[in-house]
């Protein structure tokens, strides 16, 4: 690789805050990260689970409890990380829950849990950010999706329906921003081999079976998969990339 890329796609004194990142998906961005010089905040509600993250990540790594889903404490927390780092140059979207029933089992109040936590949170956190960005006339702002908004998957409306909401938003904020210095783009992962996808799929044969079966590269992707393609969008690699929603998924999302 020559220099002058590997030196364009490095990241070193950049601080970015990853949610969700004491573990899967976020956990493996956070050590793609830090580990090629970025300054890293995760964000989680269990303080075992992010010190032990942080254990692992280094001297790079911080982290942070806070529940997202509690609005009103989001710029307090913009605060204090821009008081403690001096600037936010990356915002990754990760944080999310999950709650699994046919339609017309879901309550309203799981339904609405579900959209404060995976869509509503993320725009206000996103604009506090925002605000921060703005100052500084530049910043990146990755989402993360899901394949779940790529195609109607049965068992799981309120989030098909958040990550939908933030392959939308995703767009409406890339043009909005990006003419301030500001890039926003998405990732949708596919099935990720993670402790808790895997111990799913082996329980159930018959979907593991369709889930490789429509995956053209015949296996799960791993969370470093997709953190290498979250480092990459943000990146000044992907300088002139803003406004995509990127499928991590093996070819599923096309898959027959």
């Amino acid at each position: 690789m020559p220099a002058v890329y590997r030196k364009k796609i490095r990241m070193e004194n950049k601080v970015a805050i990853v949610t969700g990142g004491g573990s899967g998906i976020g956990f493996a961005i956070a050590k793609v990260f830090t580990e090629r010089g970025v300054h890293t905040v995760i964000i989680g509600r269990n303080r075992e689970k992010l010190d032990q993250a942080c254990e692992k990540l280094g001297s790079l790594g911080n982290g942070i409890v806070a529940d997202l889903s509690d609005l009103k404490t989001l710029p307090g927390l913009v605060k204090q990380i821009t008081d403690d780092f001096g600037r936010i140059d990356i915002l990754v979207n990760n944080a999310g829950i999950h709650h699994k029933a046919g339609m017309t089992e879901v309550k309203d109040d799981d339904y609405q849990k579900v959209i404060l936590t995976n869509q509503t949170a993320v725009f206000s956190l996103s604009r506090e950010v925002v605000n921060v960005m703005i100052r500084q006339k530049s910043g990146v702002i990755l989402n993360i999706s899901s394949m779940a908004s790529q195609y109607g998957i049965p068992r799981v409306m309120g989030y098909t329906a958040a990550k939908s909401a933030v392959e939308g938003m995703t767009r409406a904020m890339a043009v909005e921003l990006s003419p301030l210095g500001i890039r926003v783009n998405c990732l949708a992962p596919g099935f990720i081999s993670t402790e808790m996808s895997q111990k799913a799929l082996d329980n159930d044969f018959q979907r593991k079976e369709k889930v490789l079966g429509r995956t053209p590269m015949g296996r799960l992707g791993t969370p470093m998969e997709v953190a290498e393609a979250a480092y990459f969008l943000c990146s000044e690699a992907a300088g002139y990339i803003t406004g995509v929603v990127l499928p991590v998924d093996g070819g599923n999302s096309i898959g027959f």
